[in-house]
């Protein structure tokens, strides 16, 4: 199989992947530097991957993004961008920063975007846990606006993610109950419920100076009892064939550990004993690798077309 044909086959929500991954690192830098790189390494030939898909096949992706989930999910991919430019901030601090912006503006442009073309109108089926990342996904630059001392730009972006959470927990939680028939393709975007409260409460930890005890409290909360209500659907989940969705299995798992380790942090630097959230941690952690990891090993089998069991390659039907 040539190159162009490895290109053509990217989906669009690979950029969930490069994401996980570009986090993923960032949550292992305590533990070796090293890892965070080949972490890093790995998000940035994603986003290399989907830039030429972008570029070779415009009009195939054009098509996707007509598509409610195609579209949301895209979303990470600004996401993604914000996290990995951090990694090149020390060698090149102003393409890092351009990049950013950059990342900052399109994230907004897709928000404008979806809003126009799907929720003018919203039809209740149609609406799925990918939702989340258009309009909660913005509180990335809240979790990386410190380091470019863009603290104003990351608060803004936190509270506009915290009252898109609170609004899309009831339109997202009310379709779950109303309409539980999920299509299979899909069905691995449930884990993306875990994600949003995470991303909200990193992002406020990370850019918003007057910091409340009770808020970071309620979020640590809600956070940690959507984690364990995805934790409870996982295996089902994991044992389905494979879909692009597949991606909802990255970030989504290495957020919540990030948020749990920077609220561990800020309790004990409040003087507040923080020392049982540690199992906690260890536990979301080594899930989130082992996730991360065999997300790309199915993602590599999908498309070097290495066949072990029935790949279904279209995440919108």
């Amino acid at each position: 199989m040539g190159m162009r044909d490895l290109i053509k086959r990217v989906p669009v929500p690979m950029s969930g992947v490069m994401l996980g991954c570009a986090a993923l690192g960032n949550l292992l830098q305590s533990y070796s530097e090293s890892i965070r790189y080949v972490f890093g390494a790995i998000s940035f030939l994603l986003f290399i991957l989907l830039l030429l898909k972008a570029g070779l096949y415009p009009i195939a992706v054009k098509e996707d993004l007509k598509n409610p989930i195609m579209m949301s999910v895209s979303a990470t991919f600004p996401m993604g961008t914000m996290l990995l430019s951090v990694y090149i901030k020390p060698i090149f601090y102003t393409v890092a920063f351009t990049i950013w912006i950059l990342a900052i503006a399109l994230h907004l442009l897709l928000i404008l975007m979806f809003t126009y073309r799907f929720m003018r109108n919203v039809n209740m089926k149609n609406v799925y846990a990918s939702y989340f990342i258009v309009y909660v996904g913005i509180a990335a630059a809240g979790i990386t606006a410190p380091a470019y001392q863009m603290q104003f730009i990351g608060t803004a972006a936190f509270w506009f993610g915290f009252i898109s959470l609170i609004a899309l927990l009831l339109l997202v939680g009310y379709r779950h109950i109303r309409y539980s028939e999920i299509p299979e393709p899909a069905q691995a975007l449930f884990c993306i419920f875990t994600a949003p409260g995470s991303l909200c409460l990193a992002a406020y930890l990370q850019s918003v100076d007057e910091k409340n005890l009770v808020l970071v409290s309620v979020l640590a909360v809600v956070s940690f009892a959507l984690y364990v209500l995805v934790l409870a659907g996982l295996i089902p989940l994991l044992q389905l064939p494979f879909y692009p969705s597949y991606s909802a299995f990255t970030f989504p798992f290495v957020i919540s550990a990030i948020a749990s380790k920077q609220t561990a942090g800020f309790l004990m630097k409040n003087g507040i004993q923080a020392s049982y959230l540690q199992p906690i941690i260890w536990i979301q952690t080594i899930l989130a690798v082992l996730l991360v990891c065999y997300t790309l090993l199915r993602y590599g089998m999908f498309l070097l077309q290495i066949r072990v069991s029935p790949v279904k390659a279209n995440a919108a039907n």
